[in-house]
């Protein structure tokens, strides 16, 4: 095998393992999702607000952590967490005023 080749093989087995990864990581979201679900829908029956400052600050400060642990980026954990959490804010509104 000529060295081209060995590295469209090796491209090939990585794009395969990033695929796997991707579609592990959308059915880890779907079932995180399914659980703020629930807790947006105890929310509203209690009246509590949507959103929690102080657990989301807790859960910044324990992702990055982890992040550092994992060798990623501490600021992009951060941010995607904030990605996520408007999600789940939004459910919660909706679900707060009965959609």
């Amino acid at each position: 095998m000529t060295d081209a080749e060995n590295a469209r093989a090796e491209l090939l087995r990585l794009r395969a393992s990033i695929d796997n990864i991707d579609a592990a990581l959308i059915f880890l979201l779907a079932e995180r999702f399914r659980a703020t679900q629930q807790v947006g829908h105890l929310k509203a029956e209690h009246e509590m607000p949507a959103s929690d400052p102080a657990r989301e600050e807790q859960q910044v400060a324990r992702l990055k952590a982890l992040a550092e642990e994992a060798h990623l980026d501490p600021e992009f954990a951060e941010k995607w967490f904030n990605f996520v959490v408007a999600e789940v804010i939004r459910h919660h509104t909706e679900a707060a005023s009965g959609r």
